[in-house]
């Protein structure tokens, strides 16, 4: 019998006395289990974040809000899916997106145990304490419910019927409430974005002619246009020039000549 059967006895519903001898085997225990589940509530928790680092099992995400964590120890068991594919801790990237949603489940749940058990009355107090030595040599009391009632030898008794030392079975039945709390996480993500290509630089060639034109003609100089006088000139200036170089030139030989 476990302990938490023991902390909650739990009511008798049947004793059927089964013989006054104080000698005789008694019965095994049997025991059955049902299990009733009441309407669950679910907690749906969203955590995103960006892969900053990841070496062997260890795992860092900056999440959203700027907090950064630290994930250790990441088994390899533990799978993302990434743009439908199912990858590892080994295959995370940083600039990853990842994205964790976790599903808690919390049901009330009543368990309840039904024992068959047979037992020695070891200690009677009516009309509703009663104490039973177990299969396993151990002494356990119960609480009797007012309406319980006992066959001894056909006839129908209460709690005052029981003696020390009666073989008796009985029916016991434990209501224990329990609450199941269940957690489902699922983590998806994108792959990291790709760096542009750098520019590959581009060669132009200019492919020029070898030969160099020739130069073009020098247009010809235009002719002297003869000067024209004026029709209103006359020779009277040239005529006065022309005196004027004989009578230098009188003058010079004079000089020139020796005196006689």
């Amino acid at each position: 019998m476990n302990s938490s059967l023991k902390q909650n006895l739990g009511r008798i519903f049947a004793l059927c006395l089964l013989g006054m001898a104080m000698a005789g085997g008694l019965f095994a225990q049997e025991t059955t289990t049902s299990i009733t589940d009441g309407e669950g509530t679910k907690n749906v928790k969203v955590e995103s974040g960006e892969v900053v680092y990841v070496s062997g099992h260890d795992l860092v995400v900056k999440k959203d809000d700027g907090k950064i964590v630290h994930f250790a120890n990441i088994p390899d068991s533990a799978k993302a899916n990434i743009d439908g594919k199912e990858v590892g801790i080994h295959d995370l990237k940083p600039g990853m997106k990842l994205q964790r949603t976790t599903i808690t489940t919390v049901t009330p749940r009543t368990v309840m145990t039904v024992e068959s058990l047979t037992g020695k009355v070891w200690h009677v107090n009516p009309p509703s304490s009663l104490i039973l030595t177990l299969d396993n040599g151990k002494n356990e009391q119960f609480t009797l419910p007012d309406d319980a009632k006992i066959t001894v030898n056909g006839q129908l008794t209460d709690a005052w019927g029981l003696k020390k030392g009666m073989i008796v079975s009985a029916t016991r039945v434990t209501d224990s409430p329990e609450t199941v709390i269940s957690q489902q996480t699922e983590v998806t993500g994108t792959p990291a974005p790709q760096a542009p290509a750098p520019n590959k630089p581009i060669l132009f060639a200019l492919l020029m002619s070898p030969a160099i034109p020739a130069a073009a003609p020098a247009a010809p100089a235009p002719a002297a246009t003869p000067v024209e006088l004026p029709a209103t000139g006359s020779l009277l200036p040239l005529m006065g020039l022309m005196g004027l170089v004989g009578v230098g030139s009188s003058l010079a030989l004079r000089v020139i000549r020796p005196t006689a």
